[in-house]
């Protein structure tokens, strides 16, 4: 048998990996605990809040919500359709957990990736070094990233969390500094000519200036976030992936098929009802509200 000329480094990785896995585990076990624990106490509470809110509710809140973001009573129904068609499906239970997870999720992306766009838009080093990570959080599989963690945080909530931001976050922080860089740096330099400061100066010109683009990276990010939901829940995470994988194993499609639906509806349901109360797309004055 003709000898390899490469050498197999496969079995060392997977035994360095192995051991680095079993090094954090053991020696901070308790610190992992703790820090499960505080990830997934922002879950339950939004979980707990969205329990009294039953699909009729829903249905009403919606529709507001509908209508005074775009001021069509079209828009308004469908976005109260796709909310009935939720709660005609049996699974609204599990779409408010989920819809819990992709709630906090959001804010933890919003939390992390709008300091680093902004540091990055300033800090064309940072920008370089952040670059490869990013592709490198988008292009790695999920599920090899989900193993480790789920053995360093334990099964639930925690480790889909985690799993979500690596998968979400790039989108938001590359666009938030993608619409930094693409600002008119002239208003940069007549609102600094007028006695604002570097902090003033960001929050009331370059931040409005890139709204769109930030804005355009959130509801990537929500997407992003909706479309982990099916696999968080192979390491335990409550939803509707949680029906979906159900169905796979008990090999029941029609299951599997309602918790597909109800996944679909709700990724309709937030992209559009996002897009319009973040973006204010209303008609002018003069136009029907139809």
């Amino acid at each position: 048998m003709t000898p390899a000329l490469l050498p197999d480094l496969g079995k060392a990785l997977q035994g360095a990996v192995n051991r680095a896995v079993d090094a954090v585990v053991i020696g901070l076990g308790e610190d992992l605990d703790g820090l499960a624990r505080v990830l997934t106490a922002p879950v339950r509470l939004v979980e707990t809040l969205l329990q009294p809110l039953t699909p009729e509710l829903a249905v009403l809140l919606v529709f507001g919500l509908g209508y005074l973001a775009r001021r069509s009573l079209r828009f308004a129904a469908a976005m109260a359709a796709l909310v009935a068609g939720l709660g005609l499906l049996g699974v609204w239970a599990a779409a408010m957990q989920t819809l819990a997870l992709i709630i906090v999720s959001v804010l933890f992306i919003v939390g992390l990736g709008l300091p680093l766009g902004i540091l990055a838009a300033r800090l064309p080093r940072l920008s370089r070094l952040l670059t490869p990570v990013y592709d490198l959080m988008q292009t790695i599989p999920s599920f090899v990233y989900l193993i480790p963690v789920a053995m360093i945080l334990g099964l639930g909530r925690a480790p889909a969390l985690v799993a979500t931001l690596i998968y979400a976050l790039p989108p938001f922080a590359r666009l938030t500094e993608l619409g930094l860089r693409e600002i008119d740096r002239g208003a940069v330099e007549a609102a600094r000519a007028l006695g604002l400061n570097r902090r003033q100066t960001l929050l009331l010109i370059e931040l409005p200036l890139a709204r769109p683009a930030i804005l355009q990276g959130l509801n990537q990010s929500i997407m992003m976030a909706l479309a982990m939901v099916v696999v968080a829940s192979m390491i335990g995470a409550k939803g509707l992936g949680e029906t979906v994988l159900l169905g796979l194993q008990r090999a029941d499609a029609g299951l599997g098929f309602v918790g597909g639906l109800a996944i679909v509806l709700l990724a309709v349901l937030l992209d559009r009802l996002t897009q319009a109360l973040l973006r204010g797309q209303g008609p002018r004055r003069g136009q029907g509200a139809g």
